[in-house]
């Protein structure tokens, strides 16, 4: 009697060499499906962190050449240059003094500065300074903090303090040093408009417009206001310069 043979017959090779082929564009697929989704999130992760966004904008945009260096040793102190190139001079000297909210400042800001917050409060905005004179051990606390912030965000060390030096300086390279540079907040976001169109009739400067980085080195700080007197303050406002741009036209 003849004998059917029930075992199962043996694949052919090129039916599993198909189904191979099948199970590897599979999992090619499902990998470039993983790294665009990956790219859509970061994207949207960026888009609604704007911070992280221009900062790292403006990182980029800052040039590799030189930047202004005042070479005039017989600069008033009013118009000292402080930015990410130009560190506080060696023998820098100041008298602080108290001002409301527990901050200090140089005694030779202090009258305009009553005055400008005054003017300020008139106006029911609320003005109050946030921060004054820092030490170096401050300031190297508040860059540490903002480095482990970018870190937490996903930057490596080098790029993470790239982008911190563009909202905190250096130890040795902050306006805060001086003695005649302020942070303003106050109750309302119509202080910061206001501080724009009026502090010059104080002696002071927006600090840090968003326009101009590239030459101060600094991302847009719409509350970091820094005394320079009345005459240069009106002169940059209405020629619409930045102090590093202002002090360069001076010398020439």
């Amino acid at each position: 009697m003849h004998m059917r043979n029930n075992y199962p017959k043996p694949k052919n090779r090129g039916h599993i060499e198909r189904r191979l082929l099948t199970i590897i564009f599979c999992i090619w697929l499902i990998i470039i499906v993983a790294l665009l989704a990956f790219w859509h999130f970061h994207a949207a992760f960026m888009e609604t962190n704007p911070v992280l966004t221009d900062t790292h904008a403006a990182a980029k945009e800052l040039p590799a050449g030189d930047h202004y260096q005042p070479t005039d040793t017989n600069t008033p102190w009013n118009l000292t240059l402080v930015n990410r190139w130009n560190a506080v001079p060696a023998q820098y000297a100041m008298h602080l003094v108290d001002i409301p909210g527990g901050e200090k400042v140089d005694a030779r800001i202090y009258k305009p500065l009553m005055h400008m917050l005054s003017a300020a409060e008139a106006e029911n905005l609320g003005p109050i300074v946030v921060s004054g004179y820092r030490t170096q051990q401050e300031q190297q606390r508040l860059y540490d903090d903002k480095v482990r912030e970018y870190q937490k965000n996903g930057y490596g060390e080098k790029q993470a303090k790239e982008l911190a030096q563009e909202w905190v300086a250096l130890p040795g390279y902050s306006e805060h040093h001086l003695g005649f540079a302020v942070d303003i907040n106050g109750a309302t976001y119509d202080i910061y408009l206001w501080l724009q169109e009026n502090s010059y009739k104080y002696g002071f400067i927006f600090r840090y417009p968003g326009s101009k980085t590239a030459l101060t080195g600094g991302a847009e700080e719409v509350w970091h206001y820094r005394y320079v007197g009345v005459k240069a303050a009106t002169e940059i406002y209405e020629q619409g310069v930045c102090l590093e741009e202002y002090l360069e036209h001076l010398t020439q």
